[in-house]
């Protein structure tokens, strides 16, 4: 293995449908190369011993709180809030502190993007048509993804659900 890795949450089918819809929707399609995520890390190394420390993790399902549409600056995102994501991501940040880059080592804020790399104003109107009717709602984590990036697309390595 060489390269380098993305770690991501998994959610539940009926969110992903969600999430997808919408980044099908309002995502740039010339440059959509993925479904919607939650990103957890930009970049693992791409090396056998990521895989085992993620194996490792023992976890259970716990519920996300998508609480408002948020605005990315050239794209809008669904802000998500729950302390159970925070602690993971916290105890994965500790388990991979010497891999980790800036991008990963700064607050850690998660979200699922639906449209990004677009015009200010086109972000801002699509932000304001969401906020008119969106409701909050939950979702459900039910594990991790760990993929390669390869330049664009990703290719999917491993899932890890939770089983706790």
């Amino acid at each position: 293995m060489a390269g380098v890795c993305i770690l991501t949450l998994q959610l539940d089918a009926e969110s992903q449908a969600f999430f997808n819809r919408e980044r099908k929707k309002h995502f740039p399609p010339a440059i959509n190369y993925l479904d919607a995520h939650l990103t957890l890390f930009h970049q693992l190394p791409d090396e056998n011993s990521t895989i085992e420390k993620i194996t490792e993790l023992k976890g259970s399902a716990f519920e996300l709180e998508i609480t408002k549409p948020m605005h990315l600056g050239n794209g809008v995102a669904y802000e998500i809030n729950s302390d159970e994501i925070m602690r993971l991501h916290q105890y994965l940040a500790d388990l991979f502190k010497a891999d980790l880059i800036p991008q990963d080592r700064q607050k850690f804020r998660p979200h699922v993007t639906i449209q990004n790399k677009v015009q200010p104003a086109t972000a801002r109107a699509l932000l304001s048509d969401i906020q008119h009717h969106f409701v909050p709602f939950t979702a459900v984590a039910t594990g991790l993804d760990l993929w390669k990036y390869l330049g664009g697309p990703w290719q999917h390595v491993q899932s890890f659900p939770f089983t706790g």
